[in-house]
């Protein structure tokens, strides 16, 4: 089955004409690979292209820099990672890339950021490129908007109201990672990944990539497909979360990354991972559980869930 599109031309508002059909398609995409398309989103291509562009010149800073401004030295991961340090699939070799993350500004009195939860707290910035905190900032902002837009819709295709998820959005858990993916390597062997297979761990991934393509998902029957670039859409796919929240009808499948690029080019990509309230709870949903059975998942809060994953992929989380 190929990955579905979902036109938000008439869905980007609540009790839009056209939010029941997205719904719809959106609850394919879900019961089956997980993984879909959006066009029509409301962000501006000249927003995602200066995004694409930072993330070109946050990569090509020297290594002096990136190293001084490295994950290792933020509690909360924000910053420079370099090739090889993350293992997204402990089968395979490390993962062939390197990456720039940062997250949603929150001051510093917040009560998360004072205890000291994971992806609330200070980003980490060069002072090379002093616009990068407002250009991050600005498309977080309205990748978050399109995160809850998203949550909406998956609502209705549970067939709960259009607002059930907001009460979890309060003060989400937001990172926004840039990444580059040399070459592969022509002599690598078949454990070698730009990023190892791996399922997302949070709510939603939101991804812009650029056209030279690489990102493979698993469909639920064991094969791998490409995920085209397609211009004008972003690919979205839901992550360890949903499941916990609809007792496993909805999936979060495994996906991958190999740079074939022929021209030999880095590819880029720019996921935005949307996690809800840090002590949002993640329960069956209503509808989900048959009556006389139990959930499929224990309950848990988001920061529980996602505080474990970390643990499982960075020796130093």
């Amino acid at each position: 089955m190929p990955i579905p599109v979902i036109d938000l031309a008439d869905a980007r508002e609540p009790g839009a004409p056209g939010s029941a059909a997205a719904a719809r398609i959106l609850r394919t995409a879900a019961t089956d690979s997980g993984f879909f398309y959006v066009r029509h989103h409301g962000v501006p291509d000249e927003m995602i292209g200066r995004q694409f562009k930072l993330a070109r010149r946050l990569l090509d800073l020297p290594a002096t820099t990136r190293q001084r401004l490295s994950i290792r030295h933020s509690p909360i991961m924000r910053g420079f990672e370099g090739l090889g340090e993350q293992t997204l699939d402990a089968a395979a070799r490390p993962d062939l890339k390197e990456s720039f993350y940062c997250g949603m500004v929150y001051p510093a009195d917040h009560p998360y950021v004072k205890a000291g939860y994971q992806t609330y707290g200070p980003n980490q910035w060069p002072e090379e490129i002093p616009e990068a905190p407002a250009v991050c900032e600005a498309y977080i902002q309205a990748m978050l908007a399109l995160s809850r837009r998203l949550m909406n819709l998956l609502a209705l295709s549970l067939d709960l109201p259009e607002s059930y998820f907001d009460a979890t959005s309060e003060s989400p858990m937001i990172t926004l990672r840039m990444i580059r993916y040399p070459p592969h390597p022509a002599d690598a062997d078949e454990r070698t990944f730009g990023a190892g297979a791996h399922t997302d761990w949070g709510a939603l991934t939101i991804l812009a990539q650029d056209q030279h393509g690489g990102l493979e998902v698993q469909t639920p029957g064991g094969q791998w497909i490409e995920a085209t670039p397609m211009p004008g859409t972003f690919v979205v796919n839901l992550g360890d979360m949903i499941p916990r929240w609809t007792n496993g009808l909805y999936h979060s499948n495994p996906h991958r990354v190999r740079n074939h690029y022929s021209s030999g080019a880095p590819r880029y990509s720019i996921p935005f991972f949307y996690e809800p309230d840090y002590f949002a709870r993640i329960e069956a949903v209503p509808g989900t559980v048959a009556p006389g059975e139990m959930p499929r998942f224990a309950a848990c809060t988001a920061g529980e869930h996602l505080r474990e994953m970390y643990r499982k992929t960075y020796a130093t989380a």
